[in-house]
Order: structure tokens, then C-alpha cells, then sequence
């Protein structure tokens, strides 16, 4: 079992990086909970299990020429990181997109269980 730590969030962050969708899917149980900042519930939109998650990711790595998460801030409180990242990504239409976000992963046995998204949206 992995134990949550500096280096495994650092891990998880470097396959979001890469853009591969596999790597960053090693880290998700199979019955976690994704909850986008943007959607119609107080928690924005849940993706729940595995196969809804890397259809999410998927979709964004097929839309964008790269995207990158530059971590800002990571704090590691029992079960649970506190991310802070300037995520920067240039689509395949050539539009560019920045914004400041946060995500909260919930771990259990080395995998992440819950990963909820918050971000500034820009005007």
C-alpha cells in the first residue's frame, strides 16, 4: 500500500502533466468520485467510477495541444491533499486558457478516492 505523500502527489500531478491518460488513471480507485468545479449541483458535476473519470480526462487530453499544472502550494493533512496549481493549456483550435485552481484528493490505500476541482472562472 502507498502512503500519501509529498512524492505520490507529485506523481499524480506528472501523469496529469504528461497529458497520459493511463498514468493518471493508476492513481483513481475504481469507485472514485470526481467533482468538476463547473455543473448544476452545489458540488458542480460528479463523475463517479472509474470508466466516467478517464472519459472525462480523456476528453480533455483529446481537446487540448498540452495542458500543465504548475503546483503552487501542497499541503497533506491525514487522508487528504490540498492542492494549489496555475494550470495553463493551449487547445487544438489555438485558444489559450489560465486560471488559478485548487484540488482536495481524498486517498485510501494509495489511490484517490475523491478528487474535487475548484478554480477561479475568468470574465
Amino acid at each position: 500500500m502507498k502512503e500519501l505523500s509529498k512524492s505520490l502527489v507529485d506523481a499524480v500531478g506528472d501523469a496529469f502533466n504528461d497529458n497520459d491518460i493511463d498514468a493518471v488513471m493508476s492513481f483513481f480507485a475504481k469507485d472514485a468520485i470526481f467533482d468538476h468545479a463547473i455543473g448544476p449541483n452545489p458540488n458542480g458535476k460528479r463523475f463517479t467510477g472509474y470508466d466516467e473519470i478517464r472519459n472525462v480526462f480523456n476528453g480533455l487530453f483529446q481537446k487540448v495541444d498540452s495542458v500543465y499544472w504548475k503546483t503552487l502550494d501542497c499541503r497533506i493533512i491525514g487522508n487528504k491533499a490540498f492542492c494549489e496549481y496555475r494550470r495553463t493549456a493551449r487547445f487544438n483550435d489555438g485558444l489559450e486558457e489560465e486560471f488559478l485552481s485548487v484540488d482536495i484528493l481524498t486517498f485510501s490505500e494509495g489511490l484517490i478516492t475523491h478528487k474535487d476541482t475548484y478554480y477561479k472562472q475568468r470574465t
